[in-house]
């Protein structure tokens, strides 16, 4: 016999909770040993052409706490706007890191060669980005956007240009802080809510 359906109960969802941090990067949850290296440790090797940068920033929730257990991937470029496995790539630059907010202040720090502009099929170019993923308590689907830089040429990217409400595109903006530093802080919810991307 088939149950009624009035019967039945939605199941939790799951969060990331600090198992992502166990099983991605286990070295930053305290778990020496389990690899030799914690996958994505380092976007950049020793001797990467190209302009080194370091971006810092914080993730905050709707309440604007800044998220302690927050883990980011980020993918890019390098600085001659190839990614890892095309021709003329920098073998010094992975194009990949994985790295977590700091668990008492909520600061995140990439360190990493400033990418180029990417060329697209069919003609034309992406402004210099970099891809983030993020996951932390409370987001069930990882969410995806990108880091662009104040100091670049962002006006013909196009996927700056399909952002209707065009005072949001300041949100995916890196600031400028010094000489190879830059500022890019992720508001999840409310004034200054950064664009996500569904890709």
């Amino acid at each position: 016999m088939v149950q009624k359906l009035d019967t039945l109960v939605e199941t939790a969802s799951q969060t990331a909770g600090p198992y992502v941090h166990i099983g991605c990067i286990p070295t930053f949850a305290g778990l020496e040993g389990i690899y030799p290296e914690d996958l994505g440790k380092r976007a950049i090797e020793e001797g990467a052409q190209g302009e080194v940068i370091t971006i810092t920033g914080a993730i905050f929730d709707g309440t604007g706490w800044a998220m302690r257990d927050a883990m980011f991937e980020s993918w890019q470029a390098d600085a001659a706007g190839r990614y890892p496995g095309q021709e003329g790539a920098d073998p010094k630059v992975t194009g990949f890191a994985r790295f977590a907010a700091d668990g008492e202040s909520g600061e995140f720090t990439l360190r990493t060669v400033k990418p180029d502009p990417v060329p697209m099929r069919g003609g034309g170019f992406q402004a210099p980005h970099i891809a983030l993923w993020i996951v932390a308590r409370g987001i069930n689907i990882g969410l995806q956007t990108r880091i662009y830089f104040e100091d670049e040429n962002n006006a013909a990217d196009p996927l700056l240009l399909r952002i209707e409400q065009r005072q949001r595109v300041q949100t995916l903006i890196a600031k400028k802080t010094g000489p190879g530093l830059y500022r890019f802080d992720i508001r999840l919810q409310g004034e200054g809510e950064t664009v996500f991307l569904d890709m």
